[in-house]
């Protein structure tokens, strides 16, 4: 039986919640993906070109550091959630795929969003994920049900 990791980034406990109902529906085990300096308002503010979070996002080379770095031994499937930043994932789920080796694992992404699809997030997370398969993602609503996180796993191949 294959072992599966929930890892999630969640800077306003939305995507939190869902990684936590996943884990439930699916028998994983949680990682919060942490910043070494937590976001605040402010660093979260889209609408300022200077907030953190708008300088991180427009640079493709920028990697927040992490607070802890995960283990990844014995696990098969990794489910990499988090909540959808300028059309892709934040760039702390790239740190967070560059801090370990996925060879041979398989990288689901997940994110929450007020309103936008996946956008280029695959694209973007591929070369994150040296050797890894890499599955397309997809956008659900922090308050999903069970049912529908479970008829979407179901799905996966």
């Amino acid at each position: 039986m294959s072992k599966i990791l929930v890892a999630y980034f969640s800077a306003s406990g939305e995507t939190a919640r869902l990684a936590k109902t996943l884990a439930g529906v699916i028998g994983g085990d949680l990682f919060e993906i942490r910043p070494q300096t937590a976001y605040t308002a402010a660093d979260l503010d889209w609408n300022n070109a200077k907030s953190r979070s708008s300088v991180e996002m427009n640079d493709p080379k920028s990697r927040p550091a992490m607070a802890e770095t995960p283990r990844l031994a014995g696990y098969d499937t990794v489910f990499v959630g988090f909540p959808i930043w300028w059309y892709q994932a934040p760039r702390i789920i790239q740190t967070f795929l560059e801090s370990a080796d996925f060879s041979g694992k398989t990288v689901i992404p997940f994110a929450t969003s007020g309103g936008s699809g996946m956008g280029g997030t695959n694209k973007a997370l591929a070369p994150s994920c040296k050797g890894a398969r890499l599955v397309e993602g997809k956008v659900f609503r922090s308050n999903t049900s069970t049912d529908t996180l479970r008829e979407w796993v179901k799905t996966l191949k």
